[in-house]
């Protein structure tokens, strides 16, 4: 004789739409979760990409910028395909990045006198940036004339730092330049344009 064990469980309509909000609920989690991360995912990719090839970040080392940038200033710098005179630019030399102001652009003549006055075409050169003039270390002739896809660069302090008047750097190739310093965001009290 098979003896059946009949159990009968009888789920009140409010349990079986509680459950049923339940796994609803959890499936609409899921799915957002998802989409979250996916979109943060997008985002992320999208920001590499913008500071790697359109807008790079870059922390200041071994300034010689100043007052204007100092070391471990993190700054902001747009790519572009022409600087004029006075932009701050960063550039490769060797495995290093360095970061100069533009004085003179290819074809230019550039002289400099014993008293760190900057001549470019034979027209001083006002440079309201520079707390101090000096001719510092040079072992090239002036007046020098900048080569074809170069920049001639100095540096903001000029009495004891390389730049374009050294053979050492020499001008900047244009295919060196990474972009225009155009923003300092840190530190914080200094959060801004910079010139």
């Amino acid at each position: 004789m098979i003896i059946k064990n009949n159990i009968h469980s009888s789920l009140t309509s409010k349990e079986v739409e509680e459950e049923l909000n339940r796994v609803v609920y959890r499936l609409k989690y899921k799915k957002i979760l998802k989409s979250t991360i996916y979109s943060l995912i997008i985002i992320v990719a999208f920001a590499v990409l913008i500071a790697t090839f359109i807008m790079p970040v870059l922390e200041i080392n071994n300034s010689s910028m100043k007052p204007n940038l100092f070391d471990s200033d993190i700054v902001l710098s747009v790519k572009k395909k022409k600087f004029k005179n006075g932009d701050v630019i960063a550039f490769y030399h060797g495995n290093k990045i360095l970061v100069k102001r533009v004085i003179a652009n290819a074809g230019s003549w550039v002289s400099i006198d014993n008293e760190g006055n900057v001549y470019v075409d034979n027209i001083l050169l006002e440079e309201p940036y520079l707390v101090e003039k000096s001719f510092g270390e040079s072992n090239i002739d002036f007046p020098y004339q900048v080569p074809d896809g170069s920049y001639f660069v100095l540096s903001d302090e000029r009495d004891n730092s390389l730049d374009s008047r050294n053979l050492d750097i020499g001008c900047v190739s244009n295919d060196n330049v990474i972009g225009k310093i155009v923003f300092r965001i840190w530190p914080l009290d200094k959060f801004g344009f910079t010139g």
